[in-house]
């Protein structure tokens, strides 16, 4: 064989043993299936449930844009502009400020954000049955909440610091409103009129209402003052500001909701309060300008007039003196200084508005004011050597020019500015303002469902797959007989007829023979019995250990065979009668007894009343066999049902009488069953099993716990007693039956 034949090989047993692994998995799947669907329809419940318990919830968004500037200033002229100055205002800064308590603030104090409502007679029940639930909004002038009696209106709430965030409880009454609370477990109670603004003086402070409308008497509301850390943290959860794209300047703001109109009219008062911030910090450069100069202009004004005063009058005396080219020169030079001068201080005192005398602008400017400084005293000296006469007449000349160009440059700007101010829009534009989509973002009720089914399928698996760990049943007979020792001498399927009918209340169980004589599992108890028949020893057992009776007159064949289970419920009696039943066909004589003095039911199959049975043959010292022996509707079948409940069942079967019974009954039938009680259950079956000449356990396919048989078998075998044989009942055939080759296939009779 060739190198990668081998390979072939290999990989073809590795897929097998793969398929193998995941089988056992798929059949516990498909096997479970009422319990995974009942989990799924569990989810699927819980889903709707919580879709509908949660209530709708709306969003409305808005985007605002952030210039890079403001251009009304600059637009009137490059002087103003360098007076005032530019600002750079990126999106994050703008971010962190619209959620700020600067902005935040106003929009709750106006929209009484802070004022909490609600209806105490709304409950879960009713968060579930109905779709909607009426929330508060606020129209700006009160809080409006709808309830099934009327509507609630309170236009303004205060209270004292101790009642922040406290509830109190509003009721309607025939002459007005009651304002309740509890303090110490004390119910205090206040009152006031609808309609009118009322005081309350309480222990800790005054408390101001203004209630327009309540619900009709008898149905009260909860109201509570939210404190205003609270409330502006409550909205900045609920609001969302984020910068559409990158650095694109334009900002989304989102704001979510369970009314759609409330949170529409929330953010655009909140977009009115940014944009408001926003101009007063664009018009604050400009204001502190104009109060600079409101302030220089009327001393400007008075010292123009001043100099211009001193010149007349010395003119008048002197009359007009023509001045040389050089003092014209140097009147004009000086007077270009003194007008630099006054600029440079007017920008000096503008940047000490904003910065401290160690700024570089500001050290900037003195430097160039100690320049001129130094240029205009150069000057003087020039001027000093003019006659006297002279050198007054340009002193004088030169103050009234300068003065009046100082003053007259200040009047512009002023005059400039007050335009700008009147023009300032501020650097944010409002793109789009909120609107009501009416658009439920959440709960996402379809998501939800469908989640939750998803979740009900899951956990139904891991139930399936914890179960079938925890829970190991039986259902291969070759790792039963590994398991126990003992070999399984029959498998007996599952007569659906018999199944269905035993689900039946008050209905009598019946033989194959009457109900399934063609179906594989009385085939099958027919092949058990054929087992039986050359596996039966050639002695009784009863006979030959327990009786003093001669070889020649005992029995040359076993006949008592006792069958009995781990637990109940896995169909000892179903295994017992019809096994008598087809012994009966081969014309033997059969003896069927209910071993079971407790809750022995063989004689509902028989329908045998359970009196005069082995219990009472047992308990009574004068008691004749024969009876407690009852024929049945079979010829070669009788039935010796369970009795009256005795009161110790096991004392009974170890005395000599149950002994010596079953030596008599030996000498009279062909086959004794004796069906006994569960081996983990009583000790009875321990007891009666070693009278028999063949013990037989049944267990259930899928039902019983391989351990508990293993150990039930173990105590038989601590008693002394040998188990020859497991019967496997009710085993079930179909995809889910990976060991459905176990069982006993037989030919019915044919309808053809």
């Amino acid at each position: 064989m060739s190198q990668s034949d081998l390979n072939n090989s290999n990989s073809s047993i590795s897929q097998d043993k793969e398929q193998i692994d995941l089988m056992p998995l798929l059949l516990t799947i498909i096997k479970g299936w009422k319990t995974i669907l009942a989990m799924a329809l569990l989810g699927l419940l819980l889903g709707v449930t919580y879709s509908r318990y949660e209530q709708p919830t709306y969003k409305t968004d808005a985007l605002v844009q952030i210039d890079s500037a403001s251009k009304s200033i600059s637009a009137l002229g490059t002087n103003i502009s360098e007076l005032v100055g530019t600002e750079s205002t990126p999106a994050d800064t703008e971010r962190e400020l619209i959620k700020s308590r600067m902005v935040l603030q106003p929009v709750i104090e106006k929209l009484h954000l802070d004022i909490r409502l609600s209806n105490p007679e709304v409950r879960s029940v009713d968060r579930i049955l109905q779709d909607k639930i009426p929330t508060q909004f606020s129209n700006g002038k009160e809080v409006i909440l709808d309830t099934k009696y009327g509507d609630v209106k309170i236009a303004s709430f205060d209270v004292p610091f101790a009642y922040l965030n406290k509830s109190f409880t509003l009721t309607k009454t025939t002459t007005g409103f009651k304002l309740s609370h509890t303090i110490n477990e004390e119910l205090i109670e206040y009152k006031g009129n609808i309609g009118t603004p009322t005081t309350i003086n309480t222990p800790e402070g005054k408390v101001n209402i203004l209630v327009n409308a309540l619900p009709s008497e008898g149905h009260s509301i909860n109201i509570t003052k939210i404190a205003m850390p609270s409330a502006i943290s409550a909205l900045n959860g609920s609001l969302s500001v984020a910068e559409r794209g990158t650095k694109t300047g334009i900002i989304e703001l989102t704001l979510n909701g369970s009314n759609q109109e409330h949170i529409s009219t929330v953010l655009a008062q909140v977009i009115q309060s940014y944009v408001s911030q926003n101009l007063a910090r664009g018009t604050q450069q400009t204001r502190t300008t104009l109060n600079f100069m409101e302030s220089q202009i009327p001393q400007l004004k008075q010292k123009l007039e001043q100099s211009e005063q001193d010149f007349n009058e010395f003119r008048q005396q002197y009359g007009t003196i023509d001045v040389n080219q050089e003092a014209g020169i140097l009147v004009n030079e000086r007077a270009a200084i003194e007008k630099q001068v006054s600029e440079l201080n007017l920008k000096r005192a503008e940047l000490l508005t904003y910065y401290t005398e160690e700024h570089p602008l500001v050290i900037q400017i003195n430097d160039q004011l100690s320049t001129l400084e130094e240029r205009r005293n150069q000057i003087k000296e020039g001027i000093s050597r003019l006659p006297e006469m002279q050198r007054e007449f340009l002193q004088l000349s030169q103050d009234s020019d300068i003065n009046r160009e100082i003053y007259l440059t200040m009047l512009k700007n002023y005059q400039q500015l007050q335009i700008a101010q009147a023009g300032e829009i501020g650097y944010v534009r409002v793109v789009d303002m909120p609107i009501n989509t009416y658009q439920i973002i959440t709960p996402k009720k379809d998501l939800i469902q469908m989640l939750g089914l998803l979740t009900g399928i899951l956990s139904g698996i891991l139930i399936v797959f914890a179960k079938s760990l925890l829970r190991n049943s039986i259902k291969d007979p070759e790792r039963l007989e590994s398991k126990t020792g003992v070999p399984v001498i029959a498998t007996i399927p599952r007569s659906k007829t018999s199944y269905n009918l035993s689900k039946k209340k008050d209905n009598d169980r019946r033989l194959l023979a009457m109900i399934d004589h063609n179906g594989l599992s009385y085939e099958a108890i027919k092949s058990l019995r054929t087992s039986l028949m050359f596996a039966m020893p050639k002695i009784s057992k009863v006979a030959t250990t327990f009786s003093d009776l001669d070889r020649e007159k005992t029995s040359e064949l076993g006949k008592i065979i006792a069958i009995s289970g781990e637990s109940p419920g896995i169909g000892k009696s179903f295994i017992s009668s019809n096994l008598a039943e087809t012994f009966s066909q081969l014309n033997k004589k059969v003896l069927i007894i209910d071993g079971d003095m407790r809750r022995g039911e063989l004689h509902k199959i028989f329908t045998i009343t359970q009196n005069n049975g082995l219990g009472d043959y047992l308990t009574d010292s004068n008691a004749i066999l024969s009876n407690f022996v009852h024929p049945t509707s079979f010829e070669f079948i009788d039935f010796m049902p369970r009795g009256k409940h005795p009161h110790n069942p096991a004392s009974l079967l170890s005395t000599n009488k149950f002994r010596d019974m079953l030596i008599e009954l030996v000498s009279i039938y062909d086959y004794i069953i004796i069906d006994t009680p569960p081996v983990l259950a009583v000790s009875d079956a321990i007891i009666t099993a070693q009278y028999a000449d063949k013990v037989l356990m049944v267990t259930r396919y899928d039902y019983s716990i391989e351990g508990q048989l293993a150990y039930a078998v173990k105590q038989m075998n601590k008693a002394g007693i040998t188990v020859d044989g497991i019967v496997l009942n009710d085993m079930v055939q179909g995809i889910t039956s990976k060991y459905s080759y176990h069982y006993s296939y037989a030919y019915g009779n044919s309808k053809d």
